[in-house]
């Protein structure tokens, strides 16, 4: 499927993502390869995105604008579709992460594994089924969301709280 050496695309639908999870996206879609491209497609101007606004450049995320011309439609979802063609052919990377809970990617997940390339998806639980069968990988945010709440709460207690992990030998009869 992937190695350490697969380079991924990872997409985001900025208008379809949880900013708060952007460190367990990366780091899923790590599992599958080494990420080349981070690149967001929103309407920076929204007041919904001011949160991704802080991510940016911590996790060296390349922000694509695209303005709302219409009330109620948005430019995001073709100029992702538009840049996962052009990577697609360009060959600079073998593997794809697109993250979104929309079914307008089914499409293109499709088409990149078509062409043989990897193909995972990052979104919520009411994702259309269509684009999460269109991925060769699907991983729920919701998922990622209690791995992050989980390690919060491992954080939070004292290290003397911590209850002890035993581990026992095998008995060899």
């Amino acid at each position: 499927m992937t190695n350490d050496n697969t380079k991924i695309a990872v997409l985001i639908d900025g208008d379809n993502a949880d900013a708060n999870l952007i460190d367990q996206i990366l780091n899923e879609a790590g599992k599958f390869g080494k990420v080349t491209i981070k690149r967001i497609y929103a309407d920076f101007t929204s007041q919904q995105m001011n949160a991704w606004k802080n991510q940016l450049n911590v996790y060296a995320i390349r922000p694509i604008q695209k303005f709302a011309y219409t009330k109620g439609k948005n430019s995001t979802d073709s100029a992702l579709i538009i840049d996962a063609m052009d990577i697609l052919y360009s060959k600079t990377v073998e593997g794809f992460c697109i993250v979104s809970s929309d079914s307008d990617y089914t499409g293109i997940a499709h088409r990149i594994r078509e062409e043989g390339l990897f193909v995972m998806g990052i979104g919520k639980s009411h994702t259309p089924e269509a684009f999460v069968k269109a991925c060769e990988k699907f991983t729920y945010t919701e998922i990622l969301f209690n791995k992050e709440a989980n390690k919060q709460k491992e954080e939070e207690i004292p290290l003397a709280e911590k209850p002890e992990t035993k581990t026992e030998e095998p008995k060899i009869d």
